[in-house]
């Protein structure tokens, strides 16, 4: 077979369907859509994967039970007494930002936490979210100080005073 040949009677790069041209082309008026039914308007609401006909979905024949409590859940990155030693010198601070830097704190988060696996054998200010009972006695027993960050403050809700009553004389 010779390479020059290959492509002869292919036609590599095929026009675009260009609809909606007048009754000349041969795509006037109905533009390929029939005449009536669903698929002729443009705003129809054509089926999706999750629709079966006359049936009920699939989403609506299955039961819904318990729930997810997703929307308010606080996301905690956690890191370890251990990999802190390894990463920070002695007398250092370490906060979120540290962590960041040095790749032991990843991603988005609301705060942090600090276990106590590993060994500890430096003093450092540790400034957290949250401390296991083992961390915050292997950062206390080197001279170190473990920091606990406050949560934000809940928002006061506006709750309706009860009216006062009125004095009768």
């Amino acid at each position: 077979m010779d390479l020059s040949s290959v492509h002869h009677g292919i036609n590599r790069r095929k026009r675009k369907k260009r609809v909606g041209r007048g009754i000349g082309s041969g795509r006037g008026k109905t533009s390929t859509r029939g005449s009536k039914g669903q698929y002729a308007s443009a705003g129809a609401n054509l089926p999706s994967k999750l629709k079966e006909g006359g049936q009920m979905m699939l989403v609506r024949r299955i039961p819904k039970r318990g729930f997810s409590h997703a929307t308010w859940d606080k996301r905690f990155l956690v890191v370890n007494i251990g990999d802190i030693d390894q990463h920070f010198a002695d007398g250092e601070t370490v906060d979120h930002a540290a962590l960041k830097s040095k790749g032991l704190a990843k991603g988005l988060a609301d705060g942090v936490r600090i276990l106590g696996t590993g060994d500890l054998n430096k003093k450092l200010a540790i400034k957290a979210h949250h401390f296991s009972k083992s961390a915050l006695e292997k950062i206390q027993a080197k001279g170190g100080t473990a920091e606990v960050i406050a949560p934000p403050k809940k928002p006061v809700k506006n709750k309706m005073k009860p009216r006062k009553q009125a004095s009768v004389t």
